[in-house]
């Protein structure tokens, strides 16, 4: 009995000790709280990787970022953080070692994190898994990461076996479901899987809990709002009845404006001949850039869409996601809004809006700031300054 007492009482000190961590107070003079509000001389008290107050600054600051624009952490909802270039320079390297590619893996979770992006959804590989342990572990510094592990897009599974996927991706620890319901943009983008395998996945998803996110070009976007799916990816040649379609639905929107295929064409070379990545390929991507532009400033218009942020960032995109804000600003968004799509309206979309995504009580302590004022000058996303991620600061300058 006085031995169980004992455990008891190391127990009881043991919390104390942890619910006694030191509180962090970071004073600023500009605050976005990630939900739309602009606030003036604030302070954010953090304790135990948390929020604990928002409040009026006064006295001394363990962090003192005035003069500096405060917000939340950004999410980006499309990343592919295992992807990179290999010892050979390119997208693909047969000689690559699994060392090196966990290598590289690594270094493209460093950047993204350091560039200001605490949260991402990748969209997937296999090899998210252990990469998601490793920094859940704090074994790695990065962003916290959701994974598919694997999209469904073979067309040729029966609806049935499409449900089983899903079960399986669910076992296998997926956080999302991804679906490919079109060819790549590389390849025109037609729709490739029907409206009853579109709902199958959907549905499915829906009963194990899981989220559905759909790369959709042309008629797959309309069919994937009728399909009860989640959030639709890319949306090229998506017409106003598609937009539309959308909204009635709920279901939220992804596009991708100029990051990624900016990135494609930027390193051609280092993609060329692999897969669909041919010179007809990389001519088709030159040719959607001002067609993404346009539908991007039609969804803009469009009431009541739900649109969020995320890059679909590939090899050479890591650690510059957020040049995305500056495409999508420059295209007529405006800059407050492209904030919030990649604070409290992207969690929303990951079902974290009561963790991530917001400078508020309760919420996980992942605030970053910017030398410059992004609602003046959107060029200000290059320039991160400070990274704190659930707490803990990784980037201070």
């Amino acid at each position: 009995m006085k031995s169980a007492k004992f455990i008891l009482l190391l127990v009881f000190c043991a919390a104390a000790v942890v619910s006694q961590e030191r509180a962090v107070i970071i004073q600023t003079s500009t605050l976005l709280d990630g939900r739309g509000h602009l606030l003036r001389n604030m302070q954010i008290v953090v304790q135990n990787g948390k929020i604990l107050r928002v409040e009026k600054a006064s006295g001394k600051a363990t962090y003192n970022l005035r003069g500096m624009t405060v917000l939340p952490g950004w999410i980006d909802v499309h990343d592919h953080i295992t992807w990179h270039f290999g010892p050979n320079g390119r997208a693909e390297d047969k000689s690559e070692t699994p060392d090196q590619a966990a290598r590289a893996a690594a270094a493209n979770a460093r950047d993204t994190l350091m560039a200001g992006f605490t949260t991402i959804q990748s969209l997937g590989s296999p090899e998210d898994k252990d990469l998601r342990a490793t920094i859940n572990a704090g074994e790695l510094p990065g962003p916290r990461v959701l994974t598919a592990l694997r999209p469904i897009s073979d067309p040729r599974l029966t609806s049935d076996q499409i449900r089983e996927v899903v079960r399986k991706l669910k076992a296998d620890g997926a956080d999302v479901i991804k679906i490919f319901a079109s060819k790549s943009i590389r390849d025109g983008g037609g729709q490739t899987l029907s409206d009853e395998q579109l709902q199958a996945a959907c549905g499915e998803a829906k009963a194990q809990g899981l989220r559905s996110v759909v790369h959709a070009y042309r008629s797959a976007v309309k069919a994937t709002a009728l399909a009860g799916c989640t959030e639709v990816e890319h949306g090229t040649y998506a017409t106003d009845e598609d937009l539309r379609a959308m909204t009635e639905h709920g279901t939220i929107f992804d596009p991708q404006v100029g990051l990624v295929i900016h990135n494609y064409l930027d390193n051609k070379d280092k993609f060329l001949g692999i897969g669909n990545y041919t010179a007809e390929g990389f001519a088709k991507m030159q040719e959607v850039l001002p067609l993404n532009q346009e539908m991007f400033k039609r969804a803009l218009a469009t009431k009541g869409l739900k649109i969020v942020f995320g890059t679909d960032a590939v090899a050479g995109a890591h650690g510059r996601n957020a040049e995305e804000f500056i495409y999508r600003v420059q295209d007529g968004q405006d800059p407050m809004d492209a904030m919030v799509a990649a604070n409290s309206r992207a969690a929303e979309s990951l079902n974290l809006q009561d963790q991530i995504g917001a400078i508020a009580p309760g919420m996980q302590a992942d605030i970053i700031a910017l030398d410059g004022d992004p609602l003046k000058d959107i060029t200000a996303v290059r320039r991160v300054v400070f990274v704190m991620k659930g707490g803990k600061v990784y980037k201070n300058r």
